[in-house]
């Protein structure tokens, strides 16, 4: 397994993604409330890229206390991952798809060392 230099930690702040690579291997690296997280940069659907999508919160429908429909927000606290291809979203934080658990992208493993980042891929 190898060991991948991202950045250093100082150089990322939350909201921050980086896509490191290794021969063929893509990974994106995010950085969401002080911790990190790394994917596979391959969508399971039909391998697009998915970390080169947009991060946004998870969609929450809003209702009135009669039960009407009030509209939609986003909670941010849940951040989704959307592949740019065809929107798949997968949850930042696990790596699942949000409408199938059972479905997710490959996770990565994170050091940080000498404060530096780095991935094993």
């Amino acid at each position: 397994m190898a060991e991948i230099f991202v950045c250093p930690e100082s150089e990322m702040k939350d909201g921050d993604i980086r896509i490191v690579r290794q021969g063929r291997t893509e990974v994106g690296v995010y950085r969401h409330k002080g911790a990190f997280y790394a994917y596979r940069n391959h969508c399971v659907h039909q391998g697009g890229p998915a970390c080169e999508g947009v991060v946004k919160g998870k969609v929450v429908d809003l209702f009135g206390e009669d039960k009407t429909f009030l509209g939609q927000t986003y909670d941010h606290d849940d951040p989704h991952i959307v592949c740019p291809w065809h929107g798949w979203e997968y949850k930042l934080l696990t790596g699942e798809c949000a409408p199938d658990p059972r479905i997710r992208l490959k996770k990565h493993e994170i050091v940080k060392r000498d404060g530096g980042v780095f991935v094993l891929i």
